[in-house]
């Protein structure tokens, strides 16, 4: 691939994905890159800890082992003014019927050669870690609480000293939690954050509800405005600010919400799910089920 060619230019036909590793890491949520340089990457498995290589996926290691009191990870985050700062929130937020909890957010400083931990004990499973694009010192969690049973600790934090005190920032209610989070790069006051109604029972997942909804603040986690057009999905729904193009952010909502998908200027974008017809299935002998596109919608903020 030429070097000399524009990121809008390169086709990338030829790239196929490949296995990286390691085979002993256990599924994973959670996957943070360094912004300054290419071939460094965290990721957090949901069983064992926070692993990091520095060649591109050639070598990994783990790098909480001695710092972790548990090992289930939901999700990190590199600081991208400061790359040596790493959040890790503990606990994975889709929560399986096999789920394992966490104790918290445990903070690097040292780009994940030591941590410590920061709080937040009782959030058990975090759905989200983001960092302040300017500071590293100020980040947000996602907390989805306790999956099994309603609990206080859940909803989105926020902490401005690196993570000595946290504040709750939005709640609602003792059985919904954050979800994800995403701050817009070009104007980092501006944060959305989705909530998720979801209690997991040993045979059944109870999701959904008055609690769950997408909110936006325009002054750092100070108020926030709830989104009202639609309702996540079965499993939550992700939210993400294009980086490109302050007036724009993306969510997968359920696809209930297809019959109430307003142009009314805030939305100003919807894609219904697409599936293949019976008959390009019989066409196509390598198609044995209907391939499906999640809802997304575009807001204008």
């Amino acid at each position: 691939m030429p070097r000399a060619a524009t990121q809008t230019g390169v086709s990338l036909d030829g790239l196929e994905w490949r296995q990286l590793g390691p085979f002993r890491g256990g599924r994973v949520e959670a996957v943070a890159g360094d912004p300054r340089d290419r071939n460094t990457f965290f990721f957090g498995s949901c069983g064992g800890g926070v692993w990091k290589t520095t060649d591109g996926g050639l070598f990994w290691r783990n790098v909480s082992d001695g710092f972790f009191k548990r090992a289930s990870v939901g999700a990190i985050a590199v600081a991208p003014s400061d790359p040596n700062v790493v959040y890790a929130g503990m606990g994975e937020a889709c929560i399986r019927g096999n789920v394992s909890h966490g104790d918290g957010v445990y903070r690097s400083t040292d780009g994940g050669k030591t941590w410590s931990h920061l709080g937040l004990e009782d959030t058990r499973n975090i759905g989200k870690v983001r960092i302040h694009p300017e500071d590293p010192d100020t980040a947000y969690v996602a907390a989805l609480g306790h999956a099994h049973g309603p609990n206080p600790t859940r909803g989105i934090f926020r902490t401005r000293d690196g993570g000595k005190t946290w504040k709750k920032v939005l709640s609602r209610g003792t059985k919904a939690g954050g979800i994800d989070l995403s701050i817009d790069p070009r104007n980092p006051r501006i944060v959305y954050a989705t909530l998720w109604e979801a209690i997991r029972r040993p045979h059944q997942l109870i999701s959904g509800g008055e609690g769950s909804g997408i909110f936006k603040s325009v002054d750092g986690a100070a108020s926030w405005t709830e989104i009202k057009d639609v309702k996540p999905s079965v499993f939550g729904f992700p939210v993400a600010v294009n980086p490109k193009d302050s007036n724009t952010a993306w969510f997968v909502p359920s696809h209930k919400d297809e019959k109430r998908c307003p142009l009314d200027g805030r939305v100003v974008g919807c894609r219904r799910r697409a599936r293949r017809s019976e008959e390009q299935e019989e066409d196509d002998a390598e198609t044995k089920h209907a391939l499906t596109v999640p809802d997304s919608h575009t807001i204008d903020p």
